[in-house]
């Protein structure tokens, strides 16, 4: 059937992105203070914002890692 390697294909998008979703966060978490320093100086905001924009990434990355490689791959999962 033509729809296995997309399935196969979204499949591994979706646990390499949920994968890096991971590390980002912790990272995060774990370097909080040093992250927020680097963003600042480098989007030129205050550093009392950097905390607020990473984690507004982080949302953002994780509800496009939903909508468009684990929505899909369910999808094709639940068809084949």
């Amino acid at each position: 059937m033509y729809l296995e390697p997309l399935r196969d294909f979204l499949g591994w998008c979706t646990l390499i992105n949920l994968g890096l979703l991971v590390i980002i966060t912790v990272s995060l978490l774990l370097f909080r203070k040093k992250v927020g320093r680097l963003h600042a100086r480098m989007f030129g905001f205050d550093e009392s914002l950097a905390p607020l924009e990473c984690y507004r990434f982080i949302a953002y990355y994780k509800m496009a890692v939903l909508i468009f490689n684990l929505a899909p791959y369910l999808a094709l999962r639940i068809m084949g």
